[in-house]
């Protein structure tokens, strides 16, 4: 795929839909980049559908999604931005330590094996989904009050309403249990290669009251992430949650994120 400027594939995150990147791919597109917003394998082309369509996505595990947006890389005329958010900050970090991204943001990322800390609020932010075994091959969706406490806890009542009703759709209950059991299981599909010099420079964005992935989740993958040899960065945005990418507040995440990246890579 032949492209006018270099690439940034925005990778979203478990209960949103590629749609919820479309502020952020206008900013970018406006900067000279080619923003490129794909969904997770199975997820249709609009958050309507999404809904009404949970079986699309259902079982989809991180490697399926992985291998998703690497052949999409792969067709790509140059090595992209990586922008991911939550699960996708996730994904964002293994692509990149494939040595498939030319830099990456990790915004709110998912943790991986070697994250130790266990925060309540976390544990309370998936519960909708591991709290009961039959949900590993489901798509979940979240309540609006389970959408309140675990994106929109920073915003007002308006907003996370607002939010939820634009935004939210089934998620794959996969990934969850998947990560849930990365540092008991050996083999597991959530794991970042953080040492590959390959890996390019990274930058984690850390909401300061976000629930989902509290500050000693992204702090600890931070911890991880410096010791590759590539610049590795952490910003705390103050104030913010975990509908930090969608919510009134975008914009100075995405221009932080903008910022990092035209540090290393020209559009």
């Amino acid at each position: 795929m032949a492209a006018a400027g270099t690439p940034v594939v925005f990778v979203h995150g478990l209960w949103l839909h590629a749609d919820s990147w479309g502020d952020w791919a206008e900013l970018f597109r406006a900067e000279g980049y080619v923003p490129m917003a794909p969904g997770w394998p199975g997820e249709p082309g609009t958050v309507d559908e999404a809904r009404k369509q949970p079986d699309l996505v259902a079982g989809k595990g991180i490697d399926d999604v992985v291998e998703h947006y690497a052949e999409i890389i792969r067709g790509l005329d140059v090595k992209p931005i990586a922008v991911g958010h939550s699960f996708g900050g996730l994904l964002a970090q293994i692509l990149a330590g494939r040595g498939l991204a030319a830099a990456s943001v990790a915004i709110d990322p998912a943790p991986f094996r070697g994250v130790l800390p266990l925060p309540i609020s976390a544990l309370r932010a998936a519960a909708p989904v591991i709290s009961n075994p039959v949900n590993w091959g489901r798509a979940i969706p979240l309540t609006y009050d389970q959408f309140r406490y675990a994106f929109a806890n920073a915003v007002d009542e308006q907003e996370a309403a607002e939010l939820h009703a634009r935004f939210a759709v089934p998620g794959s209950g996969v990934p969850l249990f998947q990560a849930a059991a990365a540092n008991l299981n050996p083999w597991t599909e959530a794991k970042v290669n953080t040492a590959n010099p390959g890996r390019g420079p990274l930058l984690i964005v850390s909401g300061e009251k976000d629930n989902t992935v509290p500050w000693s989740l992204a702090n600890a993958a931070y911890k991880k992430q410096k010791r590759n040899p590539g610049v590795t960065e952490i910003v705390e945005m103050p104030g913010r949650g975990h509908s930090l990418t969608i919510d009134s507040g975008w914009r100075e995440v995405a221009d932080t994120a903008l910022a990092f990246v035209r540090r290393f890579v020209p559009a």
